[in-house]
């Protein structure tokens, strides 16, 4: 009798050791799906990430982390690196632009951060330019304000080199990045090209461009995704207008807030087909990017519902 009562202890401390693990787990969970979906650009792949990280949780030895949440950034951060340096060499194989996964932001607008930086789709695809640990030192700091000397400890560097190596992601970046406009003039635009891109306008597509504009088209081979971008003025406005006369028919167009912007979903028959977004700076449409990959719209599409 006293074995089963010792027995039952046990199992009553173990059960208490689980519940405060899920607790733990659960109050970080945001932040390390928004530091993984900033390393990857892809929900899928972030969600596998924290669903890892927590497998790793439940079977370490808890009893030896003095700072669980941070234990728990280093293994997501770490982990995102290991998978950013294979997901290059899959891209090379991806059937024209690749464009991340996006994801709606309506109720979570910072996706787990103190700020919602590194979020939207350019600074994204700009972060593809970036190494995978300037990606992680740079989003650790930007998006999370976490201290260099933490930073340090996840990259495993010198915290000096730390502080170099986010100076140098913050160059890199600068040179490219644009400043965006207020929400409302991103909404007004977009609705503009909409209304201009059914009509196949070229003159009025031409006047919502900048010299610039480049268009973006995530299909991995699927119909009506172009497999180049397409460049300039002149030349956006005739690809967009070619394609008016058909592409459009059947559709229903939603509006929605992805990656903390304004954004529009295209549904046909029930399934979104379409989500399409843009940057917008004070020279006008700077870019265009069309997401058409299936695979890529499950999160949009479970949003919409």
């Amino acid at each position: 009798m006293p074995q089963n009562l010792d027995q039952g202890s046990t199992n009553r401390e173990d059960d208490v050791d689980i519940d405060d693990a899920v607790a733990v787990f659960a109050s970080v969970r945001r932040r390390l799906f928004g530091i993984a979906y900033r390393m990857l650009g892809t929900s899928s792949d972030a969600d596998d990430i924290v669903q890892d990280v927590w497998v790793r949780w439940q079977t370490c030895d808890r009893s030896l982390v003095l700072d669980p949440p941070a234990f728990l950034a280093t293994a997501t951060t770490r982990l995102a690196i290991n998978v950013l340096q294979s997901a290059h060499s899959r891209r090379e194989t991806y059937i024209g632009p690749w464009l991340p996964e996006p994801v709606n932001t309506s109720d979570d607008p910072a996706l787990g951060a103190e700020r919602g930086e590194a979020l939207g789709f350019a600074m994204l695809l700009l972060l593809e330019k970036l190494t995978p640990t300037e990606r992680a030192a740079y989003i650790l700091r930007e998006a999370f304000d976490y201290p260099y000397e933490q930073i340090a400890q996840i990259v495993q560097l010198k915290e000096p080199a730390t502080r170099q190596l986010v100076s140098r992601a913050r160059k890199k970046l600068t040179t490219e990045r644009r400043v965006p406009v207020e929400s409302t003039e991103q909404r007004r635009l977009l609705a503009a090209f909409l209304q201009a891109a059914q009509q196949g306008d070229v003159t009025t597509l031409e006047e919502l461009f900048a010299s610039d504009v480049v268009s973006y088209s995530d299909g991995n081979g699927v119909r009506f995704a172009a497999r180049i971008p397409v460049h300039g003025r002149s030349r956006v406005a005739k690809f967009i207008a070619a394609f008016s006369t058909h592409f459009w028919t059947g559709k229903t167009i939603d509006w929605v807030e992805l990656n903390g912007q304004q954004a529009v979903t295209l549904t046909e028959d029930g399934t979104v087909t379409t989500a399409l977004t843009m940057t917008v700076g004070d020279d006008g449409i700077q870019q265009l990017m069309w997401i058409m990959n299936p695979d890529k719209l499950g999160h949009v599409a479970s949003a919409r519902a």
